[in-house]
């Protein structure tokens, strides 16, 4: 397996988020990665593939162009205004609010921001912009290179991120910009298959109505779960999409065989769309002790997903999503490739290269 880094991946270190109505450090944070380098090279993994730069042609044939100038440009503003700190956003223009552009920077901010969990600081834009040239390095190696799979190691993550809103650490919606890119280069039809904890609302938005990308996810329900208006069993897709959407959300305390029979459901119907390619936005925040979830899966559980995902027999793009107990997300991410790639004991106690 072929894995890409991010090597920007620090530049985006916000001082803090709003949780629960408090101000906390970030959950999402540069020594997510750092820990995730440390055990794969505790693993033998000690070398990364060079990343391409692709530009910004895939970017801007997912998101809109002024959404994309805003991420650009925002910090520098906000700090030429006199703006201390990173940039958070305090109001929304809710339904019965205009929504048009507006020069004032706070308003800016509140256009294009959906919460207020996602501050932009001055590295913001380029570790972002260089976590989708990583995903598209990636998609080059597997679909122009002939490799089985690839893995974007990178950090902001991007799943919450729609075409021109940006929340739940997210700003560019990596694989959307992948599954678009591969539509692109000649892929007649993508699945998004989002094993993240938290319900991809960006993807799933971004592709509501085509049927040239089937996104599924798999996921804790949203009627109590981040990102709580978008994820729910009923929303199959519009239009031309229409059947196109998965949503399988599940409840609190979910195990590994709750999960896998999710998995099965999810197959199935991947397989009956038959796809040319498979994009897995990765999240190990389904691990029993992350903070800011409630499923109940192993470290060991990792490796069955990974060897589950494997059995769909589809070239496969890995991109580094969410999880947040920073201790053991390394093996947990670890587990999955090794899963993936067929070594069922690549548990801590037998390190060896991917």
């Amino acid at each position: 397996m072929r894995i890409f880094l991010n090597s920007d991946y620090a530049m985006h270190d916000a001082s803090g988020e709003m949780h629960h109505g408090k101000l906390v450090d970030c959950f999402e944070n540069p020594s997510r990665l750092d820990n995730i380098i440390s055990a794969f090279k505790a693993n033998g993994v000690s070398e990364f593939s060079q990343t391409e730069d692709f530009g910004m042609q895939a970017i801007l044939a997912v998101h809109d162009a002024d959404y994309v100038e805003f991420l650009q440009s925002i910090h520098r503003k906000w700090q030429a205004a006199g703006n201390s700190g990173d940039v958070i956003p305090y109001i929304w223009p809710v339904p019965g609010l205009k929504r048009s552009a507006h020069q004032n920077l706070n308003a800016q901010v509140g256009r294009y921001a959906f919460s207020s969990d996602s501050p932009i600081m001055q590295g913001t834009w380029q570790a972002t912009y260089s976590g989708v040239q990583t995903a598209l390095s990636c998609l080059k190696a597997v679909q122009q290179q002939g490799h089985k799979a690839a893995f974007s190691l990178s950090r902001p993550p991007g799943h919450h991120a729609h075409k021109a809103n940006y929340g739940g650490y997210c700003f560019l919606n990596n694989a959307a910009i992948c599954a678009q890119a591969a539509l692109d280069n000649g892929a007649a039809k993508v699945c998004v298959l989002d094993v993240d904890f938290h319900h991809g609302n960006g993807t799933q938005d971004i592709f509501y109505q085509r049927s040239d990308v089937f996104t599924v996810s798999i996921h804790g329900d949203p009627a109590d779960n981040f990102p709580y208006f978008l994820g729910f069993a009923d929303e199959s897709g519009e239009s031309a999409g229409e059947g196109f959407n998965l949503n399988i959300p599940l409840g609190d305390g979910t195990d590994m065989q709750q999960w896998t029979q999710a998995l099965q459901i999810a197959a199935s119907a991947i397989k009956e769309y038959s796809p040319d390619m498979l994009i897995v936005p990765l999240g190990v925040d389904t691990f029993a002790l992350d903070p800011i979830s409630t499923f109940k899966l192993t470290t060991q559980d990792y490796l069955t997903m990974g060897s589950l995902i494997a059995d769909l027999n589809l070239p496969c793009v890995f991109l580094m999503e969410g999880g947040y107990d920073v201790g053991p997300i390394g093996q947990n991410v670890y587990n999955v490739l090794r899963g993936f790639e067929g070594d069922d004991d690549a548990y801590t106690d037998k390190p060896g290269p991917l």
